[in-house]
């Protein structure tokens, strides 16, 4: 099973899930860090793995940031065992993730990150459990009925307007209409996958992170 890396360290391996094993991927900063950052990857049915560019860019901002960034496939992805659940079990290992990394190591969370069905993931998980720190990048409004949930967290939503994958302009009207109010940020001319983008969302992730500091 999966063990704690060292300070600088990155590793890859399989902890205990809600529906079988689930591949986490865990990366730490150089210096001593300032808590968890769970980061959760797009759809399982349409090729979203812990490997996705926009997930590791937002993983890699974290530890940037001086943040542990873990990532994780959902059940059914990669070596994860068990299959897609419409996103209802997938919210049970972000969670399962999650506690074993606050176990694993002694720290605190400090935010969830998630892009696209990720992005809806985090929201439930920071909706139903709490945390510091929310990130959605791509979010789908759709997948909710009615008002998504607005968690006691800092939210930062990241938006592409040329998304052509989610209905990007109900899903910004749905996300503005919260209150409090989001930090809801526009991407011109970006589409759902921030194809040449990423350091942009690298920068406005690392920005968010770091906005509390001292």
């Amino acid at each position: 099973m999966l063990e704690w890396p060292e300070a600088g360290e990155s590793a890859r391996g399989l902890i205990d899930g809600p529906d079988g094993p689930l591949e986490v991927s865990v990366g730490r900063p150089e210096t001593a860090t300032r808590g968890v950052v769970l980061v959760c990857h797009p759809h399982p049915q349409q090729g979203g793995t812990l490997d996705n560019k926009v997930t590791y860019m937002m993983a890699r901002a974290a530890v940037e940031s001086g943040y542990t960034a873990v990532r994780f496939n959902f059940r059914g992805v990669g070596e994860s065992g068990g299959g897609f659940d419409d996103g209802v079990g997938e919210v049970d290992d972000a969670r399962a993730v999650r506690d074993w990394a606050l176990e694993a190591s002694g720290e605190t969370l400090a935010g969830v990150c998630g892009f696209s069905f990720g992005a809806a993931v985090a929201l439930r998980l920071a909706a139903g459990d709490g945390a510091p720190r929310l990130v959605t990048v791509g979010f789908p409004a759709a997948y909710f009925d009615g008002a998504p949930p607005r968690p006691e967290a800092e939210w930062l939503a990241i938006f592409g307007d040329a998304d052509d994958v989610i209905d990007v302009d109900a899903s910004i009207a749905a996300v503005r209409a919260l209150e409090p109010p989001v930090d809801v940020q526009i991407l011109a001319g970006a589409g759902h996958f921030l194809h040449g983008r990423l350091t942009d969302l690298r920068r406005r992730v690392i920005a968010f992170l770091d906005s509390d500091e001292g």
